[in-house]
């Protein structure tokens, strides 16, 4: 190539303007985007977010309703709104394990790569989530009302309860993105969320009264955040009242696991080499 060329072509690429770096929100929305066609991939993630619900509702509603609560009716309206919230809680794992996969595979390395803002791959992945999170909540109470389940505090009770419980989802997506930046294998991070999630669930208010647990164990379920979560779905979804404190600390809770979890996912996503 002659030095003229040369010359031509720097003119060319100098005069052309420059190409404008894609919004924070508009790089998140592809990424979450991306997110959701991968489910298409690996289908157990809206296979899970569908069985879990269902198989927990209907199995702990006919088989232990009338021997705790008298009857599968009333049982399901303590049962529904816990459930709900522990198959939010319980399908958090796999935006870690999406995370980690795409580490192991170096597709992560090459989202870092480009000119875009650096928490838009991590944001979108919670965009994801609560997309998830929002279909598996519309199976819960789609399916307790077929089962005869009634909110007695109607509509505003169950989308403010709803609220709730993926504001909690999304916070605990931040801790597995955290770990999954720590520990880059899908397994190691599946293996790792069900050490924690399947105590908080079953050692919580979910199934049984605590007044019925032994007092160690009770005192764990009352710091349980799940349990504060629960109690806090069930004052809503059921109108009884009541749910101020518990609210307060399920806000508490997410706010604290946000708080922690987000900035530290964030500067592990900057970090890594």
């Amino acid at each position: 190539m002659s030095t003229e060329e040369t010359y031509r072509i720097e003119a060319l690429l100098s005069a052309s303007p420059p190409r404008r770096r894609a919004g924070a929100l508009a790089a998140s929305a592809v990424f979450g985007r991306r997110a959701m066609l991968k489910i298409k991939h690996d289908p157990k993630q809206l296979v899970d977010s569908i069985a879990i619900p269902i198989l927990f509702t209907v199995l702990f509603t006919y088989l232990f309703g009338g021997a705790i609560s008298g009857s599968s009716g009333e049982y399901l309206q303590v049962l529904l709104p816990g459930v709900l919230s522990m198959s939010i809680a319980v399908v958090t794992m796999y935006g870690g394990a999406r995370l980690a996969q795409d580490v192991t595979t170096g597709a992560f390395d090459r989202f870092r790569s480009l000119s875009v803002w650096r928490g838009a791959f991590v944001l979108g992945g919670l965009f994801s989530d609560a997309v998830r999170y929002l279909f598996a909540s519309a199976i819960v109470v789609g399916l307790g009302l077929v089962m005869g389940y009634r909110p007695g505090g109607g509509a505003g009770g169950v989308l403010a309860a709803v609220s709730l419980i993926i504001a909690f989802g999304l916070a605990l997506s931040c801790l597995w993105a955290a770990v999954a930046l720590l520990v880059p294998d899908p397994a190691v991070v599946i293996s790792i969320a069900n050490a924690v999630l399947i105590p908080l669930s079953f050692a919580s208010n979910i199934f049984v009264e605590p007044e019925t647990m032994p007092g160690w164990l009770r005192a764990f379920v009352d710091v349980n955040p799940l349990s504060h979560v629960a109690a806090a779905a069930r004052a809503l979804m059921n109108g009884t009242g009541g749910a101020g404190g518990p609210v307060a600390w399920s806000l508490a809770a997410t706010a604290a696991i946000a708080g922690v979890c987000a900035p530290l996912a964030l500067c592990l996503y900057g970090r890594r080499d």
